[in-house]
């Protein structure tokens, strides 16, 4: 019996409560909230056949029904929006081939190629579990920063590893060919199957450290295809940040 054909659902999982901006998808950027940018944008992408907004907060769940989104409700007590994502794929009765992909709620501009790009490996490869987006560096601020994370991957464009760290380590810095190094952009595509099976699996040992959930699937054996775009996208974590989008929103707008 041959594979079924998979759907690809989006889901981006947003919560209001948060340490640096509290309330940030509910944050206004020309006039509307900044979850609204992220659906609207979704939306655009012909690939998706759903796009659902995944909440334990009732005023993103009515901000988002109020301009037309979908919306389910989930627990308050989860560890990270993966989980979340996981809760929401069983309660919207997702197939175990399709494919789900993780849009983050604090990326308003991002460009909708990417969520194409992502999904495709496991639209082709009905074997793998799992793909995300990598970046070629190009500011060198950001190869020292712990806050972009730092990818290295096989000849077949598998991850090896993920590390807030620089790697490769350049142990002879003197030479004249510097590495090329590649931060990890937070866009995943789960097979819903596994999406279950990974928010299951212990807490492993160097994500504990780190602090990155995809460490986990890596150290459990699990295949993670990485696919590097040419599209960088832009994360609102503070008020700045939104100020800074709505900036760009505003000049894109004057150029059109």
């Amino acid at each position: 019996m041959s594979e079924p054909d998979s759907r690809v659902i989006a889901v981006i999982p947003a919560r209001y409560h948060s340490n640096r901006f509290e309330g940030k998808p509910l944050a206004l950027i020309n006039g509307k909230p900044m979850i609204q940018h992220v659906v609207e944008r979704a939306m655009q992408v012909k690939l998706l056949s759903r796009v659902v907004v995944a909440t334990d907060d009732d005023l993103i769940a009515e901000a988002v029904t109020s301009f037309g989104g979908e919306v389910v409700m989930t627990r308050p007590d989860h560890a990270s929006g993966t989980d979340r994502l996981a809760e929401a794929a069983e309660l919207l009765n997702i197939e175990e081939h399709d494919v789900v992909v993780n849009i983050q709620g604090d990326q308003p501009l991002f460009p909708v190629e990417v969520v194409e790009q992502v999904a495709g490996p496991l639209l082709g490869d009905p074997a793998l579990p799992m793909a995300t987006l990598i970046y070629k560096i190009i500011r060198p601020e950001e190869i020292n920063d712990p806050n972009h994370v730092k990818t290295v991957f096989d000849c077949n464009g598998n991850a090896l590893y993920f590390s807030r760290s620089p790697i490769p380590f350049q142990r002879n810095p003197e030479e004249s060919i510097q590495p090329t190094y590649y931060k990890h952009l937070g866009f995943y595509a789960y097979r819903k199957g596994f999406l279950l099976t990974f928010v299951a699996l212990p807490e492993g040992e160097w994500e504990r450290f780190e602090k990155l959930e995809q460490l986990r699937a890596l150290e459990y054996g699990y295949t993670i295809r990485v696919v590097l775009t040419e599209h960088d996208s832009i994360e609102v974590d503070t008020p700045q940040d939104a100020k800074r989008v709505e900036e760009i929103i505003r000049n894109q707008s004057l150029g059109s």
